[in-house]
């Protein structure tokens, strides 16, 4: 059964359509991600989720209940937002406790009995009558997090929320994440801009492009099965080079350069290539098959070296053991798995 069907929504702003006609199902359980770039309408469809936006058109359902118009108290939802939205006048426990006093959830004691296993599912425990101001970001999620889980919502909202924090606060909240996932199997959904937050948290990826489903499909296949230009592009930056497909079989580059394909790869035409950097290898000049290219710029990453080349008239970049060490200007060669290779329609 669904805990969330989307059907055909669409949203407008005055004359500036920002969704067109969604339709989406979310499994009960399932942690699915809304990914995409700013202004996709990733936020907008969450919010529609929420409540907190109308629809222009089409219908939302949690658990078989239709709630396109109903407020967000009524919708059994919980939702993070980016800016955590705490109230410092309050200590830590009557934060999280505030939601189940607005709408009237028990008794004072079992009020507080939800606060206390909240506060402990994110190990904030020990904190409950700290002051929001004596908390550090970190904490401060923490707390935001254990409100929004505190009453058991049949369906919970993240609002990237993992944005305002550092890279190790946000690696480690990420794992927290999933933890408390698997510990509670809430219904999840998980607004991002950022595609390894998408692709290490989620059951499920919905890649979102100009208010349009583009792809979804769990983490592995839409990162290594990618369907369009934009999400080959987007997922994992990957190099799109324009190529003829010709007996052999064989991609023709703009150069004359011939790439060896798959003997089951008979589609012929103008195609384009979709190589990815981590499957491109740097190997010595005299390997055969290999394809020639030129180093344009190289940059120190600590453990790797990512190179910027020139390949067919295209910009092109690959990620290296920093044991691999050529120097900009260089020509060097290029080598790719078969099964590596994709092609996608011109």
């Amino acid at each position: 059964m669904s805990d969330l069907t989307l059907r055909q929504i669409e949203k407008s702003f005055g004359r500036t359509k920002v969704l067109h006609g969604i339709d989406l199902d979310i499994r009960s359980g399932e942690f699915v991600s809304l990914l995409g770039a700013s202004g996709c309408g990733k936020t907008t469809l969450l919010r529609i989720i929420a409540g907190l936006e109308s629809v222009s058109g089409g219908s939302v359902s949690i658990a078989g209940r239709d709630v396109t118009e109903l407020p967000p108290e009524k919708r059994d939802i919980a939702m993070m937002f980016q800016s955590y939205a705490l109230l410092p006048h309050l200590t830590v426990a009557e934060n999280v406790r505030f939601p189940l006093r607005m709408r009237r959830r028990g008794s004072r004691e079992e009020q507080v009995a939800q606060v206390e296993k909240a506060l402990e599912t994110v190990q904030l425990g020990h904190l409950g009558d700290r002051m929001i101001r004596q908390l550090s970001g970190g904490q401060q999620q923490r707390v935001a997090l254990a409100r929004a889980i505190v009453s058991g919502p049949q369906v919970l909202l993240l609002d990237e929320p993992l944005s305002n924090l550092d890279a190790r606060l946000r690696e480690e909240m990420q794992v927290e994440l999933m933890e408390i996932h698997n510990q509670l199997g809430l219904t999840t959904i998980f607004v991002t801009h950022d595609q390894e937050e998408a692709l290490s948290l989620s059951d499920r990826v919905v890649l979102l492009n100009n208010g349009r489903i583009e792809q979804q499909g769990s983490p592995h296949a839409i990162y290594s099965a990618p369907e369009t230009g934009f999400a080959s592009s987007f997922l994992g930056a990957a190099n799109l080079l324009p190529v003829a497909v010709e007996d052999g079989p064989v991609a023709r580059l703009a150069d004359g350069q011939e790439l060896a394909l798959r003997d089951e790869e008979t589609q012929r035409g103008d195609r384009m290539l979709l190589l990815r950097q981590e499957d491109l290898k740097i190997v010595p000049a005299t390997t055969a098959g290999a394809l020639r290219a030129r180093v344009a710029i190289r940059v120190y990453l600590g453990a790797r070296y990512r190179y910027m080349l020139d390949l067919a008239g295209q910009r092109i970049s690959l990620t290296a053991p920093n044991s691999v060490h050529v120097e900009p200007g260089e020509d060097v060669d290029l080598t790719i798995a078969p099964d590596r290779i994709r092609l996608l329609a011109r």
